[in-house]
């Protein structure tokens, strides 16, 4: 049936969960592209025939076009949908994604990951100065601006924004601004206590 295929595309990633980036469907993909292209081909041979004074064709051309016109739809929504998920995962995982889900993109969702993951880290080294601001750093507002962590592997001296510096042992316990922690949290060095 015209259109059940680019269908089949948009309600397989609807299948997925939220957060979730399925296969690419690379096949079902190319399946809709061959089925517009034949559409396309048999609209131009009846537009031919309907210029020479077979009136009774045009239905079946417009019938033809809205199916080309729904594949379109499904095939921009299905690549759209994906790239939203593709850019919701640098914010959750990062810059560097995991190999499951690089499995699961196809070469040209890769290149726009990269590209984006550029101009994302070029765009916040243009924010706050020399640094740079780090937007991908407490996703949700913290309830305080100091935490207690506890230090997991030795990794030496350690210094604040006042000057101080803090010798990094392992199992010693620290009262520090979160915000220097974050990236040691997520390195392994630290972990935050909870009280």
């Amino acid at each position: 049936m015209f259109g059940e295929r680019g269908a089949e595309l948009v309600r397989g990633l609807h299948r997925a969960a939220d957060g979730h980036l399925p296969a690419f469907n690379e096949d079902g993909l190319r399946q809709v592209l061959e089925e517009m292209k034949a559409l396309y081909e048999q609209n131009q041979a009846d537009v031919n025939e309907a210029k020479s004074g077979r009136s009774d064709l045009i239905r079946t051309i417009k019938f033809r076009h809205c199916s080309l016109l729904r594949n379109r739809r499904c095939v921009v929504a299905y690549l759209y949908d994906r790239l939203l998920r593709i850019r919701a995962l640098r914010w959750e995982y990062g810059s560097v994604l995991p190999n499951d889900l690089r499995f699961h993109m196809s070469a040209e969702e890769t290149e726009w990951f990269n590209q984006y993951k550029k101009s994302l880290a070029t765009y916040m080294r243009s924010l706050g100065g020399e640094e740079g601001l780090d937007l991908t750093q407490d996703m949700k507002p913290p309830k305080s601006l100091y935490i207690e962590v506890r230090c997991l592997k030795d990794h030496g001296e350690f210094e604040i924004d006042d000057g101080i510096t803090i010798l990094l042992k392992k199992n010693s316990q620290h009262f520090l601004p979160r915000w220097k922690c974050e990236q040691l949290i997520r390195q392994g060095v630290l972990e935050h206590v909870l009280s």
